[in-house]
């Protein structure tokens, strides 16, 4: 096998190595438990802090903040649209670097490697983002506890109007731009693992999502000061949300009438009476 020293001192001739034969040597990670702390050693990675370089998982680990207690990663199929998803933001915000894994096998390996170097591997796209004890760049505060009751209150009537479409509607500390996100529950397959198991076959029923909702986003703190007088507004905004937050995860609308009737009914609402 590859010496891992020789990978570290001659990074560039074993990038070439990697790109040939990355994919072979993580399905041993997946394969391989005896083998499996030689491998990460030899394991490289894009991730939101690497642009287009390779980094190792020590080189991740070295660099983690103050605070963080998990190696984030974030799996799909298409690189450019990770970049951009918005599960990520609260981690850019707080400077947190995530692995973008977009091989199929990455999906798998994450599910059976607990961790490396002592430090547990975490989908961003599951379950809670575990992030308030890292502070953001920009120092931005939380909302006043009158916007906080309001969203409260506003996130259980999405919860209630959303019905069993999702598992739980939340204010999410991993959004600072968007305005929702889906994740998957704490137990259970990831996003991208669950879509990977569902084309194979091999899942008898997918889990119901989470919408998280960004507490400080300006469309959502407005949407919170509407009265109950606007409940027929309010619930369409529920399922535009969730809609919203679909094709922002690369899925379609739920229901393709529903939201063009949805939609079209806000367009109305905004157009001027004569």
């Amino acid at each position: 096998m590859i010496s891992p020293s020789w990978a570290k001192n001659d990074a560039q001739a074993y990038a070439k190595i990697w790109e040939n034969f990355g994919v072979v040597l993580k399905e041993g990670l997946y394969e391989d438990y005896e083998r499996r702390e030689q491998l990460f050693k030899l394991a490289r990675f894009r991730s939101t802090a690497s642009g287009e370089e390779l980094r190792s998982l020590s080189d991740y680990v070295s660099s983690m903040k103050e605070g963080q207690k998990a190696i984030f990663f974030m799996a799909g199929d298409d690189h450019a649209r990770l970049e951009t998803s918005p599960q990520l933001e609260g981690f850019k915000a707080r400077g947190i670097e995530v692995l973008l894994l977009t091989d199929p096998v990455d999906s798998f390996w994450t599910t059976v490697a607990p961790e490396f170097e002592g430090k547990p591997f975490k989908s961003v796209t599951q379950g809670t983002a575990d992030l308030s004890d890292i502070p953001l760049l920009d120092g931005s505060a939380k909302p006043d506890a009158e916007t906080s009751s309001q969203i409260a209150t506003f996130l259980a009537f999405v919860k209630t109007a959303l019905g069993d479409a999702v598992s739980d509607v939340k204010a999410s500390d991993r959004l600072t731009e968007s305005a929702v996100c889906l994740v998957a529950p704490e137990h259970g397959p990831d996003r991208q693992f669950e879509r990977l198991l569902n084309a194979a076959g091999r899942l008898d029923k997918a889990a119901k999502p989470v919408l998280e909702i960004n507490p400080q986003h300006e469309r959502v703190v407005a949407l919170a000061k509407l009265g109950k007088d606007e409940r027929a507004f309010r619930e369409d905004v529920a399922h535009l949300l969730y809609d919203e937050a679909r094709v922002l995860d690369g899925d379609k609308p739920a229901d393709a009438k529903a939201f063009s009737e949805r939609l079209a009914r806000l367009i109305a609402r905004g157009l001027p009476v004569d």
